[in-house]
């Protein structure tokens, strides 16, 4: 379900404890390409909200800024989550939004990003984990499922585990996730999740009859100074036209790692152009995305609709 709506009016009209997780990517705060809706990091308020309709021992997973996600990470526990971890999305592509014209010969004013942290809160328990989980049918978080296959790669995640093997089951989920770039660095690291950043196919499938839109990185190519641009920024204008698109593949991961084992609905307030919401539904679970922008909004639905999985 994608709703067109301020997400703050959707959920003051929601049932307490009627969500099961959430998992969004918010304005980081950084007036990003000059977009409107990234002049603010979402405040105590909104927290407060998202606390009230999700059950006890929900878990919140909330992309973050470099320069920011300490604002964001305050406002979260101060609206009364526990925060509980801070992932490490590591990544090789993308690109320095540095000005280097200001006098000095060979200086910027900006390193090249690499990494965003993912805020990870839990809505208290109702009692103890034990107590909570026979109460409301989920606690804790899904290691089982989410470990990290022996040779680096995630096709063993859905076999079934073996108790007595441990090596069988897979390395425990860290809180380091890699991009493929990154994990060749490092010589395919056994013992962590990775997989590509998003491609040009997987942004604008199930956007065909949309119109294209210019490519969003068009303006800010003029503070370039890397004649070794990444191909990422050289594409041509997409339809899905989303500055900050994530991994489908690393939304389904994240969704598996905090979903209930029973049946249970995923938020996201912040939905963009839909990545969370069409991960769940290829997991089979039920997803309210919630998205202020019209565009961007009938990206999602257009993506939704078209990559279900069999």
């Amino acid at each position: 379900m994608i709703i067109n709506d301020d997400c703050l009016k959707k959920m003051s009209k929601m049932e307490s404890n009627s969500i099961s997780a959430i998992i969004t990517d918010p304005p980081y705060g950084l007036k990003f390409m000059g977009k409107d809706w990234d002049h603010g990091i979402p405040g105590i308020i909104i927290w407060e909200e998202a606390l009230r309709i999700c059950k006890p021992g929900s878990f919140l997973l909330s992309f973050g800024g470099t320069r920011t996600f300490h604002r964001l990470t305050c406002a979260i526990e101060d609206a009364g989550w526990q925060i509980r971890d801070c992932i490490v999305w590591l990544y090789g592509s993308g690109f320095p939004k540095s000005h280097n014209k200001f006098g000095i010969e060979g200086y910027g004013t900006a390193l090249k990003p690499a990494w965003e942290p993912i805020i990870m809160a839990m809505k208290p328990c109702d009692g103890t984990f034990k107590q909570n989980a026979e109460i409301w049918e989920q606690a804790g978080i899904n290691i089982d499922d989410c470990r990290i296959g022996m040779a680096g790669c995630t096709k063993r995640l859905n076999q079934p585990s073996d108790p007595k093997n441990a090596e069988y089951k897979g390395r425990w989920p860290a809180n380091i996730l890699l991009d493929e770039n990154v994990s060749t660095l490092l010589g395919a690291p056994s013992r962590f999740f990775y997989c590509a950043k998003a491609n040009s196919n997987e942004r604008d499938e199930g956007c065909e009859d949309l119109p294209v839109r210019e490519n969003p990185f068009e303006k800010d190519l003029k503070y370039m100074n890397d004649l070794r641009m990444e191909n990422e920024q050289k594409r041509l204008p997409r339809k899905n036209d989303h500055p900050t698109v994530k991994p489908l593949k690393l939304m389904e991961y994240l969704i598996k790692l905090i979903m209930p084992p029973k049946d249970g609905i995923l938020l996201d307030p912040f939905a963009g152009s839909g990545t969370t919401i069409l991960a769940g539904q290829n997991l089979g679970y039920k997803v309210i995305g919630i998205e202020k922008d019209e565009g961007y909004c009938e990206i999602a639905r257009q993506r939704c609709k078209q990559r279900i999985k069999e």
